[in-house]
């Protein structure tokens, strides 16, 4: 006598599936920096310190932290909004709120410490939800910016005033020109695609009466569909960082960045932005920097420069927007960086 199986529940197996799904997304996050480790220093015996040590692991590190970052936001992200129309985004987070929704997402990115690159997925899933440019741009400049990382180092090197200036700073910075690049109406200048929300191929007017099954679908083309527009900018991106991980011309700084030069804070932003670093990578530069005798503020406006406008970044933004937006988006933030330079170096001569 035969026994029958029931089938699985399509519920359990699509929850199911979900979970097993996250689980490995989260291993794989965590042995990330473990694994590269060992494959450059252990197995290929690479100096940590070496130029080609650090810039294979720098890659390889990178290459996989932001690949894993793009699923997983824009997969979260595309079954979020499924449950919430464009317009309806709009209305909550634009118009007269608008201002708000800078401050908030500032704030947001205040407690996202991420490098200028990594920021880029949470950036992709946030406009292609539909929440206004401008409020976008204000979490893009906010979460390298400023964060615990850079706040935690800066006081315990410089102590509670310059640390307390640069967060203001930080947050005046992504506040205002998030808002002054939502009034230029900078959607006119973001990739179609990034827009559309598509379901088996399908551009989807209507998300109403999706199912579990539908969100989940298209959460995963949008993946897929996103990955194979940026990649190439993603290998580019990296790879450049990867180039120019760890050079900076110290020497070069201090003869032209130094307190007798009065466009010292312009050479110090010419200098941070092809640069890519985060907030920790660059502070022991500063440091020593700073030791030299290099003004405060010249050096938070290079520090700024460096987690803020990265050549990489602008790289892998190139995919979803256009070269108008990253032209205004570079001039606007190098124009806040530039001043509050000239401003700490005022404060603090």
């Amino acid at each position: 006598m035969s026994v029958q199986v029931a089938p699985a529940h399509p519920g359990l197996r699509r929850w199911g599936g979900l979970g097993l799904a996250a689980l490995a997304w989260f291993v794989l996050y965590r042995v990330n920096l473990p694994f590269w480790d060992w494959l450059i220093y252990d197995v290929f015996g690479l100096d940590p310190d070496s130029a080609l040590g650090s810039s294979l692991h720098f890659f390889g590190y990178d290459l996989v932290k932001i690949g894993l970052l793009l699923v997983g936001i824009i997969f979260v992200v595309t079954v979020l909004r499924s449950f919430m129309s464009i317009e309806r985004t709009r209305a909550l987070l634009g118009g007269r709120r608008e201002g708000v929704g800078n401050v908030m997402a500032a704030g947001l990115g205040v407690i996202t410490p991420f490098c200028s690159c990594s920021a880029v997925p949470a950036f992709i899933g946030f406009v292609s939800a539909g929440i206004p440019i401008g409020v976008t741009m204000s979490f893009l400049i906010a979460s390298p910016l400023v964060n615990e990382i850079a706040i935690g180092l800066l006081l315990g090197m410089f102590g509670i005033g310059p640390t307390l200036l640069y967060v203001a700073a930080g947050l005046s910075i992504a506040i205002i020109a998030g808002w002054v690049l939502g009034r230029l109406h900078a959607e006119r200048w973001v990739e179609p695609f990034v827009f559309e929300t598509r379901l088996r191929g399908e551009i989807v007017d209507s998300t109403a009466g999706l199912t579990w099954d539908d969100r989940i679908a298209m959460g995963r083309e949008e993946v897929a569909t996103i990955l194979r527009k940026i990649w190439p900018y993603l290998l580019v991106g990296i790879g450049l960082g990867a180039v120019i991980h760890g050079w900076v011309p110290t020497d070069f700084f201090t003869t032209y960045a130094n307190a007798d030069n009065p466009l010292g804070v312009v050479v110090a932003v010419g200098i941070g932005v092809p640069l890519y670093s985060n907030a920790a990578g660059v502070m022991p530069l500063v440091q020593s920097l700073y030791g030299a005798g290099l003004p405060m503020g010249t050096l938070l406006a290079f520090m700024m420069s460096v987690v803020a406008l990265s050549l990489p970044e602008m790289i892998l933004l190139r995919r979803v927007l256009k070269p108008q937006l990253i032209a205004a988006f570079i001039a606007v933030v190098a124009t806040g960086i530039v001043a509050v330079g000239y401003t700490f170096n005022l404060v603090l001569a």
